[in-house]
């Protein structure tokens, strides 16, 4: 008689990861989420230099906002140049799969820091003081975050710096702003990395400014 614990486990072969996305050898899955899943690979074309691959789910591809934001999201992060923000390497599509290859980061992030155990003042200052030189790097170029929060705070250990080296994460809900353009103005021409709508409201409701939640303009005071 068949042992019904023979039978697939169709939760398990979901779950399954791939061998390879592209040139990219899959490690290991390093978390899941709304925007897709986030695996630990090696870059066989870079002397198997581990990075952090972003994939957006074949399910989702038919979602056009979902695929549009992951290609503003690249888009924002590539116009960017800090060493207080993560750096992508690459983006690209392999076999319907569109993929974000950035570096890996070997740390914590703020919130499970802040769980883990609380940070001293002076720890809190050096990453504010980091997390400002990023937002202050990102704007200058025009672009403003729109969710900064502990989850998109990565923290590592760094024999060069006192403190803790600070990356900001995931500018998924970046706006590019028009610097000539006066920002309180309705009608200043934008490039919203979200094509989002007119008073759309966009973010993690704990961390919006009150513009923000109200839907209205934003710009680099917002991420403050």
């Amino acid at each position: 008689m068949p042992d019904n614990n023979d039978k697939p486990n169709p939760t398990a072969a979901s779950e399954a990861i791939p061998e390879f996305i592209s040139h990219y050898r899959i490690l290991q899955r390093l978390g899941k989420g709304g925007m897709g899943e986030v695996f630990l690979a090696e870059d066989t074309k870079q002397h198997n230099r581990r990075v952090a691959l972003k994939v957006l789910p074949p399910e989702l591809l038919k979602d056009s906002g979902r695929l549009r934001r992951f290609r503003h999201e690249a888009r924002a992060v590539l116009a960017l140049n800090h060493p207080n923000i993560l750096t992508v390497y690459e983006i690209g599509e392999s076999a319907d799969t569109y993929y974000l290859a950035s570096e890996y980061i070997e740390g914590e992030t703020l919130r499970n820091q802040m769980w883990r155990q609380p940070l001293t003042l002076d720890e809190l200052l050096g990453v504010g003081i980091q997390v400002a030189m990023a937002l202050e790097a990102a704007h200058v170029a025009g672009i403003v975050h729109r969710d900064i929060k502990p989850e998109n705070i990565m923290l590592r250990e760094d024999r060069f710096v006192r403190d803790r080296f600070v990356k900001v994460l995931d500018f998924g809900l970046a706006k590019l702003i028009d610097h000539d353009s006066p920002a309180a103005d309705p009608e200043a021409v934008t490039i919203p990395i979200t094509h989002t709508s007119p008073g759309a409201v966009i973010g993690t409701s704990g961390y919006m400014s009150p513009e923000q939640a109200e839907g209205d303009a934003v710009d680099g005071r917002s991420d403050i």
